[in-house]
Parts: C-alpha cells; sequence; structure tokens
C-alpha cells in the first residue's frame, strides 16, 4: 500500500528513506545511464555507423524533441505524481540504454536515442521541480551543489570503470551499455518501491502558464540550451574526429572534468550563496565566452589536442555554475508555479536544440571554428542578459527595471 508523507513530517522517517535522500539517489542514478551513454556514443557511432558531422547533428536533433516536447509533463502531472513520474522516467532511460549496442544502423540508433531521450527530458523536468519544492530556499545552492557533486561522483565510478576494465577485459560497448542502463533501472525501480510519496505543501498549478515577470529566465533559459547544445554535439565529437581520442582517453577526460566538479561544485554552490546569482552567472557566461573563442582557435590556428583537452575541462567547470539559474528562479517564483514553470522552461531550453545541431551539422561540414565562434557569441548574450539580475532577486524584484514598472497581472 502507497504511504503518503507530507514534506514537514518527513523529517521522522529514517534518513535513508527522507525526500533529500531520494533526491541524492537519483543524482547517482541517472549520470550511470547517461553518462555511460554519452562517453561511448562518439566512439560508438563513428565506428558501428560511421556517422560524420551532419549524421551527429541530425542524431541530437532527434536527442533534443523530448526536451522540446517536455511541456508534456504538465498534462502527465494531472494524472501522475511528480515523484512517480521522475522514476518512471529513470526506468525509461536505463532500458533504453541498455539496448543501444542493439542497433547499430542510423535508423536503429536514432529510434533508441528517442526513447532514451523521453526518460532522460521527463525526468530531468520533474527532478528540477522536485528540488526546487522539497529544499529549502536559504539551503539550495549548498544543497543544489552537493548534489551536482553526488552524480558527478557516480560518474566517476562508472568512468572508472571503463577506464580500468576496457582495454584489459576487452569491453564491448554491448556489455557496457548493458550494465550501465540496466543498473540505472534497477536503483529507479527499487525506489519506486521503498520510498513514501512525499507531498509538498503549496500544490502545483497542473497547467501551462506564461508570466510576464518571468520573463528574463525564460530568456537566459532559451541561450543556455541553446549554447549548451553546441558543446553537448561538436566539443566531444570534435575530440574524437580531430584529434583520434580513443574509447578511454575520452574517458580519461572525462574522469578529470568528474573529479574537478565534485571538488568544486559544493564550493561552486557556497560562491552563488555568498555573491549572488548575478555574479556567479556574470562570470559563468565570460568564462564561457573565452572558451568557445579558444575552442574555435582550435581550427584557425591548428592548436594541439592538450589544449582542446583543458578547454573541455574548463567548459564543464563552468556549466555547474548553472545552479545559479536554478536557484534565481527559486528566489522569484510563486510556489505553485515551480512544476508547470520547470516544464515550460525545459522546452525554452530546448527550441534551439531542436534545429541547431541538424543545422549547425552542416555548417560544421564548411568550417568547425564558425561553430565555436558562434556559441562565443550567444555566451556573450547570456552574460547581458545576467546583469539584468538584481542583486537580491524575490518575487516583485525579478530584473533590475522591476522597480520602475507597476506590479504585473498574473
Amino acid at each position: 500500500m502507497t504511504q503518503y508523507v507530507p514534506l514537514a513530517e518527513a523529517r521522522h522517517q529514517p534518513f535513508w528513506r527522507r525526500p533529500i535522500a531520494l533526491l541524492f539517489l537519483m543524482a547517482c542514478a541517472m549520470p550511470i545511464a547517461f553518462s555511460t551513454w554519452s562517453a561511448l556514443l562518439n566512439n560508438f557511432v563513428i565506428e558501428a555507423a560511421r556517422f560524420d558531422g551532419s549524421d551527429i547533428g541530425w542524431l541530437h536533433t532527434v536527442r533534443e524533441i523530448p526536451g522540446f516536447l517536455a511541456i508534456g509533463v504538465i498534462a502527465i502531472i494531472i494524472f501522475v505524481r511528480e515523484q512517480v513520474l521522475a522514476l518512471v522516467s529513470l526506468i525509461l532511460l536505463g532500458v533504453a540504454t541498455a539496448m543501444t549496442a542493439w542497433f547499430p544502423s542510423m535508423g536503429g540508433i536514432l529510434m533508441i536515442t528517442m526513447l532514451s531521450s523521453i526518460g532522460f527530458h521527463y525526468y530531468e523536468t520533474v527532478n528540477q521541480s522536485l528540488q526546487l519544492q522539497w529544499i529549502e530556499k536559504a539551503r539550495a545552492p549548498q544543497m543544489l551543489g552537493w548534489l551536482v557533486a553526488a552524480g558527478s561522483g557516480a560518474t566517476l565510478l562508472a568512468y572508472g570503470l571503463i577506464m580500468l576494465l576496457w582495454e584489459p577485459l576487452g569491453l564491448s560497448y554491448n556489455l557496457v551499455y548493458l550494465l550501465s542502463g540496466g543498473l540505472c533501472a534497477v536503483i529507479a525501480l527499487t525506489a519506486l518501491i521503498a520510498y513514501p510519496q512525499f507531498e509538498a505543501p503549496n500544490p502545483q498549478i497542473k497547467k501551462m502558464i506564461l508570466r510576464r515577470r518571468y520573463w528574463l529566465y525564460y530568456a537566459l533559459q532559451f541561450m543556455s540550451g541553446a549554447r549548451r547544445q553546441i558543446f553537448v554535439v561538436f566539443a566531444g565529437f570534435m575530440m574524437v574526429e580531430r584529434f583520434g581520442y580513443s574509447v578511454d582517453e575520452i574517458t580519461k577526460l572525462m574522469l578529470v572534468t568528474l573529479m574537478a566538479n565534485m571538488v568544486l561544485a559544493p564550493i561552486l554552490g557556497r560562491i552563488v550563496h555568498r555573491f549572488g546569482e548575478r555574479n556567479a552567472m556574470a562570470f559563468e557566461y565570460m568564462g564561457l565566452t573565452c572558451v568557445f573563442i579558444l575552442y574555435g582557435g582550435l581550427y584557425w590556428f591548428d592548436w594541439g589536442p592538450m589544449l582542446a583537452a583543458a578547454l573541455y575541462v574548463i567548459n564543464n567547470i563552468f556549466f555547474a555554475l548553472a545552479l545559479a539559474l536554478k536557484t534565481y528562479f527559486q528566489k522569484i517564483a510563486s510556489p505553485g508555479d515551480i512544476a508547470p514553470t520547470a516544464a515550460v522552461a525545459f522546452t525554452i531550453n530546448h527550441i534551439a536544440a531542436v534545429f541547431l545541431p541538424a543545422l549547425l551539422g552542416y555548417l560544421w561540414l564548411v568550417s568547425p571554428g564558425l561553430v565555436f565562434f558562434l556559441a562565443a557569441g550567444m555566451a556573450g548574450i547570456s552574460l547581458l542578459l545576467a546583469l539584468l539580475i538584481p542583486r537580491h532577486p524575490e518575487a516583485g524584484n525579478e530584473t533590475i527595471f522591476s522597480r520602475f514598472a507597476p506590479a504585473p497581472a498574473e
């Protein structure tokens, strides 16, 4: 029989059955499947299906369609609790990841990618909503930093095993995908059975909402999705295509990134708490602008693979500051807006993701450097938007212009 526990009474549960414990468990389960899929993807599609830049662009366009349709979460949570939807989505992600190597063709890879992407994006949408509902505002930056560190730790374990065992044991793509996806699915299924259903004090609005006072948050989400997509699609692909990185070499690079994030993510959370979302995001976007310009220089000035590897690590560290965008929204949002706005924001975040990978895949065939210079321009626009955030954002003080505007009608 399902047990329902109000959030205020969850502290009476054993520690391992509390909401924060479930958030940490999910934060560890998701990257076991998704990060392993990502680590092997570029080598797998090049070896199994002979992908080029255009093909990888189309793959990621297909992968981002469920993210664009994340607004459908609003309809689903009318009938399914957010906690249940998060765990079922994790199960789908795990199962689809486990089956990835069974379809080594363009059509097969696109099909299984679509299924795993539905699980990933619906999980991420609901998970963000649960984090902002279940974690107190005062503790949110630090706690989100620790959740990032936990996910990095799980990924570190998966990558470490791949790096150490890939060549000595002659591991195959099929075996690694089966084990990582299967473990994610088993963890999610166990959590679905073992945890009570937690009830937040503020019922969520179960319809699509677009509020004028959230316009800056929407704009930042759009630019974040466009900019991040270029990195996700083309940075790793460049490492394999241009510099010939092997599976274990890519994995070693990701291990360095993860170790850095494990150490730095909690510190970055404290930095956001200390210096505020505006300063944290401004620093992130200035750094990303420089990183993408240097990425372009890899092609224009024929710089070597060591600089490419360093930029890859630095880029991922800057992305860890994305938690500042979450806490900015938590501070300005009405309590009942969190779930529907998370879905809307996820869709906005993926508008560019649906067409950019395929479009830029063709540009990649002509000039890879221009792709990264375009990302630098996007980071610059994000910087200008971040400077519009007030030092102390809250409902009614969403932007630096709020004090000059009449109270908006909701």
